[in-house]
């Protein structure tokens, strides 16, 4: 950090962390923007492969399954195996599986959420669930929503995949599941517990997914509000990039710093194994 203003400096490498071995990295505003891959983005994942780094990219995004997101990211000139793949409605599946095994649930949210309760054994119902999950969609529907508001009111769970309150499109913002969080908070009065990041939950689950220790992990985001304090609060080594959603000043408005600022994977250098 600078001495000057303790402000992570921009810089262009990861020359002064060489024992990191594992990456989780979010994937809007870091790898892809809408359909298109990120200057940079492909020879990163491509340089991280050859220097035998385990990596797991991870989304709030809970539309889409991980194959679904493998054909999308390959499209745009990125591959990355399925397996290399985290998103919050895996996470959400993994979480609810673990609170409550074969349990029920009122979905509002795409195939990506309703696939992964699917197959951990949950059954999609109307009628009496344990849990009202809330994950993201471009087509909310009022009828849907009243039909949570109403279960959640009748003693149903409330959880919700992430808490981002937008979404990114072609056209422009797009309103979120912390959105729809918000509204059906206002007519229940029950909060929903958000199992996307920045909940450290979400972080953990990747950790173990590719045997990773926090000590030799980096996290690397475009957003303050979510990857940032996630990473910081799970004790990894946080890389805030300038490619998505977050500018340079902006990061004067949050208590906490990334360990390093960067103006895109570009310009992460990545170590052999030695």
């Amino acid at each position: 950090m600078s001495p000057d203003d303790g402000r992570a400096p921009v810089g262009s490498g990861t020359d002064d962390v060489p024992d990191l071995e594992h990456y989780l990295i979010d994937m809007d505003g870091v790898l892809v923007h809408e359909e298109n891959a990120l200057p940079g983005a492909d020879e990163f994942i491509r340089r991280l492969g050859e220097a035998g780094k385990h990596f797991l990219v991870l989304t709030n995004n809970s539309i889409y399954t991980p194959r679904d997101l493998q054909a999308r990211l390959r499209a745009s000139g990125i591959d990355i195996p399925v397996a290399n793949l985290w998103t919050s409605a895996l996470a959400t599946a993994q979480f609810l599986d673990a609170q409550r095994p074969n349990g029920t649930a009122f979905v509002v949210g795409e195939a990506g959420l309703t696939t992964a309760l699917h197959e951990v054994g949950y059954v999609l119902t109307e009628r009496s669930p344990d849990y009202v999950v809330i994950g993201e969609t471009r087509t909310y529907s009022f009828e849907a929503i009243t039909r949570a508001i109403r279960l959640i009111e009748g003693g149903a769970r409330f959880i919700c995949t992430n808490p981002d309150a937008t979404g990114p499109s072609a056209e422009g913002t797009l309103p979120a599941t912390g959105s729809v969080a918000a509204l059906i908070t206002h007519a229940t009065r029950k909060k929903p517990y958000f199992v996307g990041k920045p909940n450290p939950l979400m972080i953990r689950a990747g950790l173990n997914t590719i045997g990773a220790h926090s000590e030799t992990t980096a996290m690397i985001g475009d957003r303050m509000d979510t990857d940032m304090v996630a990473g910081m609060e799970a004790g990894l080594h946080t890389i805030l990039v300038l490619s998505g959603v977050t500018d340079e000043s902006e990061m004067d408005r949050y208590p906490y710093r990334p360990n390093q600022v960067v103006e895109s994977v570009a310009h992460l250098s990545v170590g052999s194994r030695g």
